[in-house]
Parts: structure tokens; sequence; C-alpha cells
């Protein structure tokens, strides 16, 4: 299978929609976990969030559809970093949501950044995660914007 995949399941009869293929809203969810399980593995636990009282937040996520998913099919999310924002962190991702065949079925792009969880504002990374951000996987178009 292909590197930098984060989760990989079976399609539930409950993440169907009337067509009997996968619900648009399932696809984000996939792309999230996938997502959150790549940030645990590189040191930005929910535990460690918790602890600077920050947590990602989404402003813009858009999904392109190239092949229906359906009932029990198994999936591989790949996730990676496609731009990063050196001055105020914030970040873009792309997911690619394979079936098992191996066939790209969908392309999940998200925007976001870092919310003080106590202020409910925008905040920039502890110094202490500037580390752990470069070990995030990065795709091969990726962009760091120092302005």
């Amino acid at each position: 299978m292909k590197q930098n995949i984060y989760f990989e399941g079976q399609v539930l009869w409950s993440q169907l929609d009337p067509n009997m293929h996968l619900r648009h809203s399932a696809y984000a969810d996939f792309c999230a976990q996938a997502r959150s399980n790549m940030m645990t593995q590189v040191g930005l636990s929910l535990e460690e969030f918790a602890k600077y009282h920050i947590g990602p937040i989404l402003f813009r996520e858009e999904l392109i559809y190239y092949r229906e998913i359906g009932l029990d099919e198994r999936i591989a999310v790949k996730v990676e970093m496609t731009k990063l924002n050196l001055k105020n962190f914030r970040f873009s991702f792309r997911h690619e949501i394979y079936k098992e065949n191996g066939i790209k079925a969908a392309t999940v792009y998200v925007d976001g950044a870092w919310l003080d969880l106590q202020k409910r504002k925008l905040t920039t990374i502890p110094n202490e995660w500037h580390s752990i951000l470069d070990t995030i996987p990065k795709a091969n178009d990726y962009s760091a914007i120092t302005e």
C-alpha cells in the first residue's frame, strides 16, 4: 500500500446514503480520523492539545470524488501536509482515499488553524511544537509560507 496511510477500515452500513454508496460526510469523518491518527503518531495527541488548551479547527474542506465506495469495501486514507504558514501556523492537508484495489476514490483538501480553547480565538503554536510539525509527512507539492 502507499506511504503515509493513517487510517484503514471497512465501510459500514450506517455510512451509506440512500444510493447505497458512502455518504459524503463519511469521507470527511474518515479523513478527520486519519489526520488525528497522524497527529497522535507525530506527538500531537489529544492530551498534548489539552496541555496547551489548543485545538485544530478547519476553515475549508473540499471533496473531489473519483469512484464510488460501497458497503463492506475496505479503504485506506493517505494524509500529507501541502502548506504551512510559518508565521501564523495555518495549515493545509491533502487526503487521498483509496479503495482496497488501490484505485483512488476521492481527494479531500482541508485548510485550518489553531484555536486557543480558553480565549476562543486563533493562536499560534507553542515553541515545543515547531520540531513536531517538521515530522508531519509533506506532499511533493508542499510549500512553506514565511510571510
